[in-house]
């Protein structure tokens, strides 16, 4: 029941207990008119009534008329799915004969792909082989030609020795340190040679490892620059002998350092020299089987880190 209902129907029942008041206790005009009323409102209760089971009526059927074209509109639309399903399923079957068609046509062509892939993969194998030969023949080449020129760098033996006796290395640093004191004092180059023990022998040349410290020393002292320390620290691991050599310089470019042994190189921070110090270290360090190489950053100092086998060449 609408609130307008409600209200007609509550105002008839008030002027129909009205009017039977008025019966009792009024006279015949208030009873007329109380009558009228009641039978007003009641009229107009029945009135609104009917509107609105009328505007229901139209509702529904509006509502009934949409859901029947929305209706035909899925219908419609289900039925042109179906048909495109159905030329979907013509083209799937069309596809498989043409592809059953072709792998029973196409048998031989496989075989053949395959062995040709088998062929093309051993050919590739066998390129790679004798890249892989011609490339260390290369590097061995390299290496002989290397070897040749480092050779020439080799300071000769020490007088009256063989270039094969054994050595105490920690004894040879601090020789060369020693000899090179009033330069590393002018370039305000404090040096510090560190061992855990006096004496790590090693079978090599005596006047070739003073010449190994002497010129990585005095590269320190070239490429200083400013006031600082370089330490050299020494021990043994094994069999080898490690030294590393860590100033606190101006230091050199990273792309740069990685060719500072090499013959004849001179970094951005050139100096006067021949650029032959390093080189020849690294030809010492070679000969008697070891390895060196320097790690550096500008700003942060160079280090060069040396390994030589306590046995020498081998």
């Amino acid at each position: 029941m609408s609130g307008l209902q409600r209200v007609f129907l509550i105002s008839a029942c008030i002027l129909f207990a009205a009017t039977i008041y008025s019966l009792f206790f009024l006279n015949l005009v208030f009873i007329i008119v109380f009558f009228l009323l009641h039978s007003l409102c009641l009229f107009s209760f029945c009135f609104v009534c009917y509107s609105d089971q009328v505007d229901k009526e139209l509702s529904l059927k509006t509502y009934h008329q949409e859901v029947g074209q929305e209706m035909a509109a899925k219908e419609k639309e289900i039925n042109e799915i179906s048909n495109q399903m159905k030329e979907k399923d013509g083209l799937i079957d069309r596809i498989r004969a043409q592809i059953e068609s072709l792998r029973t046509e196409n048998t031989s062509f496989r075989d053949e792909a395959i062995s040709l892939h088998s062929r093309i993969r051993t050919m590739e194998e066998e390129r790679k082989l004798k890249e892989q030969e011609l490339r260390k023949r290369e590097q061995e080449q390299e290496k002989t030609e290397r070897s040749r020129d480092f050779s020439a760098l080799l300071p000769p033996v020490t007088e009256g020795g063989e270039g094969r006796e054994t050595v105490n290395i920690i004894s040879i640093a601090n020789q060369a340190k020693n000899s090179l004191l009033e330069e590393a004092k002018a370039a305000n180059l404090h040096i510090t040679v560190s061992s855990a023990t006096d004496t790590l022998l090693v079978t090599a040349d005596q006047g070739r490892l003073m010449t190994l410290f002497r010129n990585i020393i005095d590269n320190s002292i070239k490429y200083m620059k400013r006031a600082g320390s370089l330490v050299i620290t020494i021990s043994t691991i094994g069999d080898d002998i490690f030294i590393v050599l860590k100033d606190t310089g101006e230091g050199l470019p990273t792309e740069e350092t990685k060719y500072i042994f090499e013959l004849n190189y001179q970094g951005s921070n050139r100096i006067s020299g021949n650029g032959l110090g390093l080189a020849q270290a690294r030809a010492i360090v070679e000969y008697y089987g070891g390895t060196i190489y320097a790690k550096s950053t500008v700003g942060n100092g160079m280090g060069v880190y040396i390994q030589i086998p306590a046995g020498g060449r081998v």
